[in-house]
């Protein structure tokens, strides 16, 4: 049995949609379970802004997720999630409490204010359209990386401040094993360097200069300042990322899903789950593939395919990126 590259679109019982502002260098991305899909969470980083990562908590009654929202604009960014949910009621999707439907957005927030435009941050608006994007797509419609939705205004490498840092951005991977599918959404606002996770060559993040695109190695680097270390732009990064899968899994399935695939992480970004960094996964399941047949599949592989969907959305997310506001990105080392 062999693991597979598929488009992430493919995976049945989710649409994904974008909202752009190139001008102010922000934006938000909607990934929606139309018919709700049972959820988990992973949140790593020290300085997360999210919105009903609680429920997720497997203890917690609510089993559904209808939608969830990476977004730019720091803790301003959770405005997107609100607008998600009014357009996803103005479709009838979500939980049925009698006197109406009740849409289940979780949410969580990167810091882009750095970049283009510090007021202009994706609002209640912006989540309509993303949301209103991706219910109007098909399954053979590819989602766009790079630049885009909630990785509009990413960057990474930023130990020695923005000056030196490198755009990053939105990437999207997906595999199937046998009849699983498993695909992942990353946007990518690190502190540290992203890595080739094969090779550990950089890909993109602190630059010698900033006039140079020698990429140094953040960890090293950190080592060598030891004490005289100060990190700008504290609390100012976030990598956010949403794994899809067809399997039945229960939430505390899901969250062991999304604890693995942190791992990810730690094999593409150097230093990972810093202070400075609020990263988060979320787990959606939408059961297209029965229980049964999802049976066949032990939770630790399901895990291990998470990872590597997230590892490659992770990397794309760079290796897709333009640069943006003067700052370069690994599409200018390879011109």
């Amino acid at each position: 049995m062999a693991l597979t590259p598929i488009s992430i679109t493919s995976i049945p019982g989710f649409s994904f949609g974008h909202y752009t502002d190139l001008d102010a260098a922000t934006g938000c991305t909607a990934i929606v379970a139309r018919e709700g899909a049972t959820g988990g969470v992973d949140v790593r980083g020290a300085a997360p802004a999210s919105r009903e990562t609680d429920l997720l908590r497997p203890e917690n009654t609510v089993e559904q997720v209808h939608a969830v929202i990476l977004s730019g604009g720091s803790a301003y960014g959770l405005e997107a999630a609100s607008g998600a949910a009014r357009e996803l009621e103005e479709h009838g999707i979500g939980l049925d409490v009698g006197v109406g439907r009740v849409p289940i957005v979780c949410s969580s927030c990167l810091f882009d204010l750095g970049l283009g435009r510090s007021d202009v941050r994706p609002s209640s608006a912006s989540g309509i359209l993303a949301v209103r994007d991706a219910l109007s797509r098909s399954a053979s419609d590819p989602l766009a990386e790079g630049s885009v939705g909630a990785g509009t205004g990413a960057t990474v490498g930023k130990l020695a401040g923005p000056e030196r840092s490198m755009k990053a951005g939105l990437g999207a991977r997906a595999f199937q094993l046998g009849e699983l599918q498993m695909g992942a959404v990353s946007a990518v606002n690190a502190v540290g360097n992203v890595v080739d996770p094969a090779t550990l060559a950089p890909i993109a993040g602190m630059r010698a200069a900033s006039d140079s695109m020698e990429v140094l190695d953040m960890e090293e680097a950190m080592i060598s300042m030891a004490s005289q270390m100060t990190m700008p732009l504290d609390r100012t990064n976030t990598t956010i990322s949403c794994i899809v899968t067809n399997a039945t899994l229960s939430k505390a399935q899901a969250t062991k899903i999304a604890q693995m695939a942190a791992d990810a992480y730690a094999h593409t970004i150097r230093p990972t789950h810093t202070s400075n960094d609020g990263d988060t996964i979320y787990v959606l399941a939408s059961g297209a593939l029965d229980a049964a047949a999802s049976a066949a599949y032990p939770i630790d592989l399901m895990g291990l395919v998470a990872t590597r969907a997230l590892e490659a959305a992770i990397c794309a997310g760079c290796t897709t990126a333009e640069g943006l506001f003067g700052l370069p990105s690994y599409q200018d080392t390879v011109a």
